[in-house]
């Protein structure tokens, strides 16, 4: 018998199934008995980790975070991410980033970005040797200053609901984190990412990131795959450095070129117990 061709329509849903078992499965994975430790999210990378700093520490990331865009490039000179622990299993977030913005139609712009404040909460924690979760709710919302006049941030504020998962499976790390967005006069959006790691030695890790943010009304998303890597300068001080590139042809409003270059600064340097 001839076979008969699926229309795209059938053929984009049938993509949407397959993604959907692939989430569901990792998700699953975590539940599998395996040997635990915090693993390899947050900076340089956008998907989060359930760690936090644990109590009255700080953990400040400083970072150059470039997006290139087909008619444009917006860039975090710096991004300033600011984490303070609160007992064993909060954290406060605060995040903004001093913005410049390229294109071919006019000068370049540079503008404070959108205040990014969170609170992660632990909540299951079961030691060492099993599964941590967290949820890290985050609002953004934008400052008293005309970036948004200038075209330099949005005009619509957004609250984010993301939940994360860690393990570690033999010598790899795994995190993995999934949330849906909440956006004031614009469209809801979803977010997932997952991070694979290894630890080579005891200053060095690699890590590769699988991250896609996208909208459901229109519906659109634009999936990237990074490479990273964390070297512990000195215990305090550790390097931060990630790439990663779209996996499907860019839009205009979606980048094609990530990136994350800079530094974390764990605070009192005495509480971090680190070679």
């Amino acid at each position: 018998m001839g076979s008969t061709a699926k229309s795209p329509e059938v053929a984009a849903t049938a993509r949407r199934d397959i993604w959907t078992r692939r989430v569901i499965l990792v998700v699953l994975l975590f539940f599998v008995d395996a040997t635990f430790a915090f693993a390899q999210g947050g900076p340089p990378y956008y998907t989060n980790d359930p760690g936090t700093p644990g109590p009255f520490n700080w953990e400040v990331n400083l970072g150059y975070m470039p997006f290139f865009y087909r008619n444009q490039s917006v860039s975090h000179t710096p991004d300033v991410d600011i984490n303070f622990g609160v007992g064993d299993r909060v954290q406060l977030t605060y995040e903004n980033a001093w913005l410049r913005v390229q294109d071919s139609s006019s000068a370049t712009k540079f503008g404070l970005g959108q205040s990014n404040l969170g609170v992660k909460w632990r909540f299951y924690d079961a030691g060492e040797s099993k599964l941590a979760v967290s949820t890290f709710p985050q609002l953004f919302i934008n400052n008293p200053n005309d970036a948004i006049r200038r075209g330099i941030t949005p005009t619509s504020q957004s609250f984010l609901l993301p939940f994360e998962f860690s393990r570690k499976f033999g010598p790899i790390g795994v995190n993995y984190e999934i949330g849906y967005q909440f956006t004031h006069k614009g469209p809801d959006t979803w977010l997932t990412g997952l991070v694979l790691g290894h630890d080579f030695t005891s200053k060095f890790e690699m890590d590769a990131e699988f991250y896609s943010q996208g909208a459901f009304h229109p519906s659109a998303y634009q999936p990237t795959l990074g490479l990273g890597a964390r070297y512990k300068i000195h215990k305090p001080v550790i390097l931060l450095l990630m790439a990663g590139r779209s996996l499907k042809p860019s839009r205009s409003d979606q980048s094609y070129f990530i990136g994350y270059f800079g530094l974390q600064f764990l605070l009192p340097p005495k509480s971090y117990n680190r070679e």
